[in-house]
């Protein structure tokens, strides 16, 4: 059998035959309306005034993602590149009687060691120089008499009795300074009660 209808039309697809709408420019929603008179122009500008502020803000990097040249940062005129020193201010309100007394003791002793030391030195020098000769014979050449030769210097200080003597020296002055060291702790504590206190101000080392 031979179709004679002739050649048919090709399948158009659904909706192919309706008139399509013609293409409109994307327009982002806006959060406000905009003012009236204002049209796509006006819209336009907009755009291109956020993106300015944009890149602003952004640093002003150009296309390629160089920053401007009027974009760079200059350091200020006359600003101050030394590091500020903190300071602290600081009050002494009280002190331990205690370790006042061992902390003087402990200094006393070094005092008392470093005159004992001090005093055998001297002595020793002095002894080198001749002092002790030449005055003591002029003591007993004006002490003297026909009877007896005077005062003897030379054998009154020698140098185990200068030792002795300073010791007993050094070792009153431990005492003293520990014993008037504590209560003068205690001192600073009534009185810190009363004024407060001896305030400091403490500074970093730069």
């Amino acid at each position: 059998m031979t179709d004679t209808r002739g050649q048919k039309p090709p399948y158009e697809t659904y909706g192919a035959g309706q008139p399509q709408p013609a293409a409109q420019p994307y327009h982002p929603p806006q959060a406000y309306p905009s003012p009236q008179g204002g049209g796509p122009s006006q819209g336009g500008q907009q755009i291109q005034q956020g993106a300015s502020v944009t890149s602003a803000v952004s640093g002003g990097a150009g296309p390629s993602g160089a920053p401007s040249a009027s974009a760079v940062r200059r350091p200020r005129t006359g600003a101050r590149t030394t590091p500020r020193t903190r300071k602290a201010r600081l009050r002494v309100a009280k002190a331990d009687p205690w370790s006042v007394m061992k902390v003087s003791f402990l200094l006393s002793i070094a005092l008392g060691l470093c005159t004992i030391v001090a005093a055998a030195v001297l002595w020793m020098v002095m002894d080198a120089m001749g002092v002790f000769s030449t005055v003591g014979g002029t003591i007993s050449e004006a002490t003297g008499s026909n009877e007896s030769n005077g005062f003897d210097l030379q054998s009154f200080l020698s140098l185990p009795r200068v030792i002795i003597f300073t010791s007993v020296i050094a070792v009153i002055d431990v005492v003293l300074a520990t014993a008037l060291a504590t209560l003068g702790a205690f001192i600073y504590n009534l009185s810190a009660g009363f004024v407060g206190g001896v305030e400091l101000t403490l500074a970093e080392d730069e």
